[in-house]
């Protein structure tokens, strides 16, 4: 049997353990920059505040309905979402954390076990323990488990936040409740194919014969029809090596001095070279990526790119942020207002093992340079050193105007019970 934990509404759920008065309130959580809408509130959902919503278009809406504006605090939503899977490390050892906010769990050898009672414990333990309601689906497959699960988000009175697929009669009755377009794994050029076979809901997609899925589709799909069916085909991911690593962002602000944008890439550069490591890789080429604000038509546009290719594999911060910073001076054009910069490593090998130049290598200083500075960076558990040329004051300069304190993560913003 598979479990998907999906916690309720995550970033507001994380906000309203520490602050009880956004309890039964309508609240929005924004995006980088404070840019958009990325997670709401029941409450602001049944108002009509809409996912993505443009926060400077959406402000007057806000206001006349009293619904409470609040920054993305990664550092909060971060610590709490590593709280919540280490609680369900305690149910089963197989755990497969899909996102933030919700993971799947793996029963072997349960097989004695009333799982709806297992799913009252994990949810009640949650709650109990961190604040954080969730919703808990339980099935023979994956793809079943998802389903549970937004039966169980669905209709909370009756199932207690917990729903469990059984017996056959409610795997048929959940695929002939849900619409195509919900079922995981089915995105919206897939069901467009599948609406003009007839399919609307996912018990029209598990009546199609397996010669047609697999001949019209990939092992994909029909690895999905057999796990909406009820045989397994989907297991849990184990965690692979990335092939590439990227950090991306938009800037606080427009930007037309190269000064700033060199700073900012140092950064992304930085933060590149330091995923390398904690996965044990190195990397043959550094991509960096400038571009204008889109939005605003009536600025003059750039958008470029610039790829350097190392002569070795390296993981070192100061090769790849000295090899980046020198790309975005052949990107950069004076007179332009830059909005977002991103720096991609990729071509990735392992760092104990990959091919050796003879007459070209890493500066052998590097390596234990590079491993001091990680070990003071994950002792003091911030990044206390830093490259010359990065703001020493922070890693990312976003706009949060409505930020909440960092209660977990931070000694000064701590709650003090008077």
């Amino acid at each position: 049997m598979f479990a998907l934990v999906d916690c309720n509404n995550f970033y507001t759920s994380c906000e309203r353990v520490f602050d009880p008065n956004l309890q039964g309130k309508p609240v929005a959580i924004l995006s980088n920059n404070d840019g958009c809408v990325i997670s709401r509130s029941d409450e602001a959902k049944s108002i009509g505040l809409p996912m993505g919503a443009p926060i400077f278009k959406w402000e007057r809406f806000c206001k006349q309905n009293n619904i409470r504006i609040l920054s993305s605090n990664y550092p909060l939503y971060g610590d709490m979402s590593a709280r919540v899977m280490r609680i369900l490390e305690q149910f089963t050892p197989d755990v497969e954390v899909y996102s933030i906010d919700e993971a799947f769990l793996e029963f072997r050898g349960f097989d004695k076990y009333d799982f709806d009672d297992y799913g009252h414990q994990i949810r009640n333990r949650i709650l109990k323990w961190t604040g954080i309601p969730t919703c808990v689906g339980i099935a023979p497959t994956k793809a079943l488990s998802k389903i549970a699960n937004k039966v169980a988000r669905k209709f909370p009175k009756e199932t207690g936040g917990v729903y469990v697929i059984d017996s056959e009669e409610k795997r048929i009755k959940a695929l002939k409740w849900i619409k195509l377009g919900s079922v995981w794994g089915i995105g919206y050029r897939l069901q467009k194919r599948l609406n003009a076979k007839g399919c609307k809901t996912g018990y029209d997609f598990t009546q199609l014969s397996d010669s047609w899925v697999r001949k019209n589709f990939s092992i994909t799909e029909w690895k999905l029809k057999k796990d909406l069916q009820g045989v397994s085909k989907l297991e849990l991911d184990v965690r692979e090596t990335k092939r590439a690593i990227a950090t991306t962002r938009s800037f606080e602000y427009t930007y037309s001095d190269i000064e700033n944008i060199k700073e900012r890439i140092s950064t992304f550069a930085s933060s590149c070279a330091e995923k390398l490591r904690t996965q044990g890789s190195s990397c043959h080429m550094v991509v960096v990526m400038l571009s204008s604000d889109r939005h605003k038509k009536d600025s003059e546009q750039h958008r470029g790119s610039k790829t350097v290719v190392f002569p070795y594999p390296t993981d070192s911060t100061l090769t790849i942020t000295n090899a980046a910073v020198e790309a975005i001076k052949t990107i950069f054009k004076p007179g332009i207002k830059y909005k977002r910069a991103g720096v991609i490593v990729t071509g990735l090998v392992p760092t104990d093992n990959h091919q050796l130049d003879l007459f070209v290598g890493e500066n052998p200083k590097h390596k234990p340079l590079m491993h001091t500075i990680d070990h003071l960076n994950k002792k003091f558990k911030a990044d206390k050193i830093k490259l010359g040329n990065q703001d020493l004051e922070r890693t990312w300069k976003m706009r949060q105007e409505r930020l909440s304190p960092k209660y977990t993560t931070k000694i000064s913003d701590i709650i003090t019970v008077k």
